[in-house]
């Protein structure tokens, strides 16, 4: 019983982010954009294929950029969001530099894990501004 009610727990908490996520993807296209190259490039890298992040890495500056000069849902225009979306922008940046100066693979995944986790921040404090 006692795993059945961790499981639940853990599942509804699940649950519970993925709807935020939906919400602020609707509310800010942009993340959702940037999101989708995200999906696309850190879950194979996790698993030691570097070949779409090293293809994409310019794409990603770019929806970076887009997310931070986009129209920001007032909701989400708060000092700490801003700021993680400055930092989203300066890490796609700094991974972008790296594959292109053909660093080493240790380097792009601990550089996109970073850069994975400051997406996550953004969405955790987007979400706290409902």
């Amino acid at each position: 019983m006692r795993h059945f009610k961790a499981f639940l727990f853990f599942a509804l908490l699940f649950a519970a982010n993925t709807i935020a996520a939906q919400s602020t993807f609707e509310k800010w296209p942009a993340i959702k954009e940037f999101h989708q190259v995200m999906s696309q490039t850190f879950h194979p890298a996790e698993e030691g294929d570097l070949a779409p992040i090293k293809a994409r890495s310019e794409e990603m500056a770019s929806k970076a950029n887009i997310v931070l000069k986009s129209n920001i849902p007032k909701e989400f225009k708060t000092k700490a969001i801003l700021a993680s979306a400055k930092n989203l922008q300066l890490k796609s940046a700094d991974l972008h530099k790296l594959v292109a100066s053909k660093a080493s693979d240790a380097d792009i995944l601990k550089s996109i894990t970073e850069l994975h986790d400051v997406f996550h921040e953004i969405v955790g404090l987007c979400s706290e501004q409902k």
